[in-house]
């Protein structure tokens, strides 16, 4: 049980810019895979799999779940050490979904403890699947 503003969500999550990025979506569907991918390109790893969410404010933050903090998973490598970055406010939730839109007018949004977050759905079979996370974040992403 969590006190009431906080909990364990089941998704992904980097840190762009000092903006933290959910990633969810269905097991084995590339969560980890897309954080890597933004890690390489500069992001930092906040957390794996499940991410502490709590509110402060009008604001989501986020913070490593205590059952995964410091690692990630990589398929075919097992748990692999990471440290993760500081807690920062979360500015945008990405869905990774094969039935993604092809294209939106604007992005969806999804309540989380009370706070509507920005959500986008991205098709996880792209090979410029971090750019298009980047360029979704700069684009309805929460800011600051």
């Amino acid at each position: 049980m969590h006190p009431a503003g906080q909990c364990i969500y089941p998704a992904s999550c980097v840190s762009i810019g000092g903006a933290a990025v959910l990633i969810s979506g269905a097991s084995g569907i590339g969560k980890s895979e897309l954080a890597l991918a933004l890690i390489d390109r500069g992001a930092q790893l906040i957390s794996d799999d499940q991410v502490a969410l709590r509110c402060e404010g009008e604001r989501l933050v986020a913070s490593p779940a205590p059952n995964i903090a410091g690692q990630i998973e990589m398929r075919n490598l097992g748990l692999m050490p990471m440290p993760p970055g500081p807690d920062c406010p979360v500015a945008l939730l990405i869905e990774l979904n094969r039935a993604a839109p092809r294209w939106i007018e604007q992005c969806e949004r999804r309540g989380i403890l009370g706070i509507a977050i920005p959500q986008i759905l991205l098709t996880p079979d792209s090979a410029v699947l971090a750019i298009k996370a980047e360029m979704a974040l700069q684009a309805y992403g929460l800011k600051g």
